[in-house]
């Protein structure tokens, strides 16, 4: 079991600044999200202001339909936030062109989903080349850089075998390979041990804690799973739209 020396249930550090050589690799201030429906407005986040800190692995933790998700694609750059900055590295992505954030993602963003997200017709070593090849990375280079990742997380024999082939836990070792192709400074994560069964899920949620502590990546994952809450850094409660503390 993963230990930690701080941790709390709800935490959100207060933002007064612009980004400084103290900011964390995460940066929010002051970010809203309205959606739009008919002639209904709904708020789903209001006022967030959010300093997550480089190398460490954060949870979003709330109940269904808090917002958790979509603070996470506005976070990633996946959403516009109908109000506020983020800042990604010191960068604002708030404001860059679609080019320019799409570039910025593919180079420092590694995502996790709860579905896997492999490609059906591809071994797990393609899975991987597929993003590696996204990077710039390809041919012999990409091979070899695919059979390491998946070494690292435990699958270096199941390079072969394609998604249909492997378990629930061992689809979500592949997806960690390919978050980690390139050595992004930020893995984000959407549930990402939900399709899981208890074991299955601790085991991959200390892996990726290994992995993103032996590459010094910042990790943020959207979970509802307490059972995993013991391999956070800190841990985050966002409820109404609002990150809270108890």
């Amino acid at each position: 079991m993963v230990s930690t020396k701080k941790r709390c249930q709800s935490h959100s550090t207060p933002v007064s600044r612009l980004p400084t050589a103290e900011t964390g690799t995460i940066f929010a201030k002051g970010v809203e999200m309205v959606f739009q429906s008919g002639k209904q407005q709904y708020q789903v986040l209001q006022g967030i202001d959010w300093n997550i800190k480089s190398g460490n692995i954060e949870l979003l933790m709330g109940p269904s339909g808090s917002g958790k998700t979509t603070l996470l694609s506005i976070l990633a750059g996946l959403l516009t936030p109908t109000a506020g900055q983020v800042y990604l590295l010191g960068e604002e992505i708030t404001r860059m062109s679609r080019g320019k954030l799409e570039r910025f993602r593919r180079d420092n963003i590694g995502f996790i989903f709860q579905g896997f997200n492999l490609f059906p017709a591809l071994t797990a070593a393609e899975n991987v080349e597929v993003v590696l090849n996204i990077k710039g990375i390809r041919g012999k280079k990409a091979r070899y850089q695919a059979q390491a990742l998946l070494e690292q997380v435990g699958l270096g024999l199941h390079r072969n075998h394609k998604p249909c082939d492997l378990s629930g836990g061992q689809k979500q070792r592949v997806a960690i390979a390919r978050a980690l192709a390139g050595n992004p400074q930020i893995i984000m994560a959407d549930e990402p041990t939900a399709a899981l069964d208890s074991q299955s899920g601790h085991n991959v949620i200390e892996l990726l804690y290994y992995l993103a502590k032996e590459q010094s990546c910042t990790v943020l994952m959207v979970t509802h799973d307490p059972r995993i809450m013991d391999v956070a850094d800190q841990v985050t409660h966002l409820e109404d739209g609002r990150l809270t503390c108890h």
